[in-house]
């Protein structure tokens, strides 16, 4: 995954810089290998590199009333080029997702992503770089993605495939310009704010067009939706609002699942952080035992799941977690997580707390067994690496040191998020994908 951003502000005094650097830093959780940013106005210059937004963007000295941006969780001997990438020497985009397949051009495998990308669109646009044509070609993209580009002539353009697979909000800056992004946190950290939903859901299929003398809708019919069920588990920040739905209350919901589905006799509820938090105190909320802090961090706040290598994952775990004994010595422990993947971490993460003295832990997941790969930019490793998808309940519990496994039931996750299954991207849990 990845997160996007963009911001257009109409008056060519305003300086977008330190907006997007800000906006950025919002969405860090949704990448932190690369960082990169470009500023249009007057002049045009981009900035990225490899490593956290505070690092690679701490001292923007460029200007331009036009910002997009992103942050990748891929590093650059996996990506050919930072994003924003150009599409043409007059195109820039930010991709989050994938793009699966483009009308009548044929995806050569020996080039690489972006390169498919560039020439596809060259021989769709011939040269022109209008925002039009720019829209119009991922119009015709087929896959999961959300993207937003800038030309040239000072113009951009955010919208979202038909599946409406990964997240897109526009927000305002009141009437002197637009913000569109992953997810509505970003409009709380750089400072737009609405009472409720913070920010307008870019729908699936829509397309929002920005030039200097004006912003318009451009809107197609309802299409199929297919919203990623993962962001609601997983990859989004509990303040944000995903397809206008709020993260922490689809977060509270699958703690009161869990208690549902997998209620235990225990002393104590803890949370893996950051994620599980949510889950962790529905559930004590739901079953009435005590929930306590179990770890305290070190360091800065690492999504250890995101890492590029298992090495670097079992480390992010052990630098990041530092059980608290007097939470878990003694104890029947029930441990909240997110997910599972591979296992290793998990049972790093138990081994750690019965050396701490816990008497049981019994382990609770917040999302259902993931048995399968992600075509629309989720990192899930190789299937013969899932453990949810060799294993059983019971088996997985032996193999990570736990006294009892439960994932949350597919079922239970569709009801916590509160859409129709036939409205959700469930493929990494059932193996069922949308049509695209």
């Amino acid at each position: 995954m990845t997160g996007i951003l963009g911001i257009y502000l109409f008056d060519e005094k305003w300086n977008a810089g330190n907006f997007g650097v800000y906006g950025l830093m919002a969405l860090q959780h949704r990448g932190q290998e690369t960082a990169g940013i470009e500023l249009l106005g007057k002049n045009r210059k981009k900035i990225a590199g490899e490593g956290l937004v505070e690092d690679v963007l701490n001292r923007v000295d460029a200007e331009g009333h036009i910002c997009i941006g992103a942050v990748s969780p891929y590093p650059v001997e996996v990506k050919e080029e930072i994003p924003p990438f150009m599409l043409s020497d007059k195109v820039s985009v930010a991709i989050d997702g994938r793009v699966t397949g483009i009308e009548n051009y044929t995806w050569e495998n020996h080039l690489s992503y972006e390169e498919n990308l560039r020439r596809a669109f060259e021989k769709y646009s011939k040269g022109n770089s209008s925002i039009e044509i720019v829209k119009e070609f991922f119009d015709i993209c087929k896959g999961g993605f959300a993207y937003i580009a800038v030309n040239d002539k000072n113009e951009m353009v955010a919208g979202r495939s038909t599946l409406g697979v990964k997240p897109l909000s526009l927000g305002k800056f009141g009437f002197e310009g637009g913000i569109v992004a992953s997810e509505t946190c970003v409009m709380d950290v750089i400072g737009e704010r609405v009472p409720i939903s913070p920010a307008e859901n870019v729908e699936p299929g829509w397309a929002m067009i920005f030039t200097p003398f004006s912003a318009k809708w451009v809107k197609r019919d309802s299409c199929k939706r297919a919203y990623c069920s993962f962001e609601y588990v997983y990859l989004a920040r509990p303040d944000s609002y995903v397809n206008d739905i709020p993260i922490y209350r689809v977060r509270r919901n699958i703690g009161k699942k869990l208690a549902e589905e997998g209620r235990v006799d225990a002393d104590v509820v803890i949370g893996v952080p950051e994620t599980a938090i949510p889950f962790a105190m529905a559930y004590s909320n739901e079953t009435g035992i005590p929930i306590e802090k179990g770890f305290e961090l070190t360091g800065r706040r690492v999504r250890s799941a995101l890492r590029p290598d298992q090495f670097e994952r079992l480390k992010g775990v052990q630098l990041k977690l530092n059980v608290i004994s007097e939470a878990v010595k003694g104890k029947r422990v029930v441990l909240i997580d997110d997910s599972v993947v591979r296992g290793n971490t998990l049972a790093n993460i138990v081994y750690l707390m019965k050396e701490k003295g816990a008497k049981e832990i019994h382990v609770r997941i917040g999302s259902p067994h993931i048995i399968s790969h992600c075509p629309f930019g989720v990192e899930v490793p190789p299937e013969d690496e899932l453990i949810g998808r060799h294993l059983s309940e019971e088996k997985i519990a032996e193999v990570v040191g736990a006294d009892s496994f439960k994932y949350l039931s597919i079922n239970g996750l569709v009801e916590a998020i509160g859409l129709r299954e036939e409205e959700l991207c469930l493929g990494c849990f059932n193996c069922i994908y949308p049509e695209v």
